[in-house]
């Protein structure tokens, strides 16, 4: 039997302050699904999202990876994780920081101590998956914000990740930009988790939604279903915009 892409057992988390953020936590993505993670603020998705490649430790219950557990106190193993789970953050500026497009995309694989040929080919072939490769040499701060998202989706892309972790990807974009990143997202054969609360953006991209609500899973099932439930989405503060239809 082959081991789910992503798998969750009972896992549970709390902050320091004493706040709950995780309550038992199951479940299991396999490998080629593309699946919404949605609910209210507060709800814990992006508490969820930082156990996926390590940046939390699981205090209770275990992350698998390709059936490895996350075992943060392995730095081999943790760095491998990072290498398979690529984490696209809502602003891209946390991502770019590098003096150009290429030098941004190359940090990553350089610092898995790739050679330059490799690192070289990493770079343009991933720019190419998001149609930047011409903007290669510009300053990441001279792009529009569309732009930058793009290349922060290629810095991940460069890792060769085989789950790629995107939160609210259509954030702040304008109409010509969300489509083109849907229409990049969409062509990338990768296990996606998208943290959203654009529920449209999730119909057109994932066939499987998940609710999260009070540091559980309350709903799991087909986004179009899903979305078709008033009642549920009422029920956790979701709302589709006025006049879409499914």
């Amino acid at each position: 039997m082959i081991a789910p892409s992503l798998e969750i057992s009972e896992l549970a988390f709390a902050y320091p302050d004493g706040h709950q953020a995780l309550y038992g936590v199951d479940l299991k993505i396999a490998a080629g699904e593309r699946v919404a993670l949605l609910g209210p603020n507060g709800a814990g998705k992006t508490t969820l999202v930082m156990h996926l490649n390590g940046i939390h430790p699981a205090q209770h219950g275990s992350v698998k990876i390709d059936g490895k557990v996350i075992d943060t106190s392995d730095k081999d193993l943790l760095r491998q994780v990072r290498s398979k789970v690529g984490v696209v953050f809502q602003d891209p500026d946390d991502q770019l920081f590098m003096p150009t497009v290429g030098e941004d995309v190359a940090f990553g694989p350089k610092n898995l101590g790739f050679g330059d040929d490799e690192v070289h080919n990493r770079v343009n072939q991933s720019l190419a998956k998001v149609g930047m490769l011409e903007y290669k040499d510009r300053p990441p701060h001279h792009l529009s914000f569309g732009q930058r998202r793009r290349v922060a989706v290629a810095t991940v892309l460069a890792m060769n990740p085989s789950i790629l972790v995107l939160d609210e990807p259509s954030s702040n974009l304008d109409p010509a930009s969300r489509r083109e990143l849907a229409e990049i997202l969409t062509s990338l054969d990768i296990t996606l988790i998208m943290v959203t609360h654009d529920l449209p953006y999730a119909y057109e991209l994932c066939q499987r939604s998940l609710i999260l609500a009070d540091g559980r899973i309350v709903e799991d099932g087909k986004t179009g279903e899903i979305l078709a439930d008033r009642e549920l989405l009422a029920r956790y503060r979701l709302e589709l915009p006025k006049g879409f239809a499914l």
